[in-house]
């Protein structure tokens, strides 16, 4: 079975989102999208969350409700912290000892993934798949890694932005049956 990893802020989960794990079901013929909101991140301290870890189980279990690939997990959230993905492997590694393992990720983290805590040891667990906008990024030595193309203009940065401003983001960006403390869904 071929399973994904995709890890994120999900803060909130947006239909880029949804978009990009499509993309990745089909270029990799993927089972199961693990959708694992992080804890927090080495990368990112010192950074609040907007949204609580209920919210946003809740609200990736309502988006990804009519993806049938998809699973939500709590796995990263019940780890200690800060989140390191070499744990959620191991830990991925130990549920499903045959599977073969994927992670999902943007340009912005492969070109980080050199600096990840046992990067050795992802490489070796895992296959990459790295959604980009344009130009495809460069291979790395010792990752195996498939590259997939597309756009979508949604942004969890954006939303939290106009969520504070009292505003309601584009009804496109938000998935169906997703509901944000505005009320909008």
């Amino acid at each position: 079975m071929k399973t994904c990893l995709f890890g994120g802020s999900f803060d909130p989960v947006h239909s880029g989102h949804l978009a990009i794990a499509a993309a990745a079901v089909k270029a990799a013929g993927l089972d199961r999208v693990l959708f694992l909101p992080a804890a927090c991140s080495p990368f990112k301290t010192g950074r609040q969350l907007y949204f609580t870890d209920e919210q946003r189980l809740a609200m990736l279990r309502a988006a990804t409700a009519n993806m049938p690939q998809a699973e939500v997990s709590e796995l990263d959230l019940t780890l200690p912290p800060p989140s390191y993905s070499w744990r959620v492997v191991q830990a991925c590694r130990e549920l499903y000892p045959w599977d073969e393992l994927y992670w999902l990720m943007g340009t912005d983290q492969w070109e980080q993934l050199h600096r990840w805590a046992r990067y050795d040891y992802l490489c070796e667990q895992l296959r990459f798949i790295v959604y980009h906008r344009g130009t495809a990024p460069q291979p790395r030595e010792g990752a195996r890694a498939i590259f997939i193309e597309g756009h979508h203009p949604a942004s969890s940065s954006a939303i939290r932005e106009a969520l504070k401003q009292g505003q309601n983001p584009p009804a496109e960006w938000v998935p169906a049956g997703v509901c944000l403390p505005n009320g909008q869904h």
